[in-house]
């Protein structure tokens, strides 16, 4: 498990202190076999939230969702699909209570393959909960976004972009 001050984005931030910066990663959409989505619930911004993350270099996105996943919840995901690209500045560009600013440019996967149980381990989640995606809680607002993405992607299956 990778911290933060090791990560990629951990090491521009030491450089260029709080000022805006472009953050390619990812987020996606956990559904199990009752339809619900997996959300977590961010000590950040004390809002619920789909997993994912920033790329690290020479990683492909694919990759990095996969390790966001295992890294925060110990979930293992496999059979991931790029279903829509996040990247309206109005929506992906975030100011995080420490002062961060980021620009996000986040690929949207979809799977419903994974195994285990996800619980919070890195502390970027305070808990894990599955949610009808017809019935959410306060969410951080891009994110929502992105769920919105993915019920249009099933009811049409067209590529999202947000």
């Amino acid at each position: 498990m990778t911290s933060f001050a090791d990560s990629y984005l951990g090491q521009l931030r030491a450089l260029v202190g709080s000022r805006e910066l472009l953050v390619p990663g990812t987020r996606i959409v956990i559904e199990n076999e009752a339809g619900y989505i997996l959300l977590d619930f961010r000590p950040d911004f004390l809002r619920w939230a789909l997993p994912g993350g920033a790329c690290e270099p020479s990683e492909r996105v694919e990759e990095t969702i996969v390790r966001e996943v295992l890294e925060e919840s110990g979930l293992v995901i496999t059979d991931v699909k790029p279903i829509g690209f996040a990247s309206d500045p109005a929506w992906e560009t975030t100011t995080f209570p420490n002062g961060d600013v980021c620009r996000n440019f986040a690929m949207i996967f979809t799977t419903r393959a994974f195994e285990g149980e996800p619980v919070p381990r890195d502390g970027e989640a305070l808990e894990y909960r599955w949610f009808d995606p017809h019935d959410l809680p306060d969410m951080v607002a891009n994110h929502r976004r992105s769920v919105d993405a993915w019920l249009r992607w099933k009811a049409g299956g067209s590529f999202q972009l947000t």
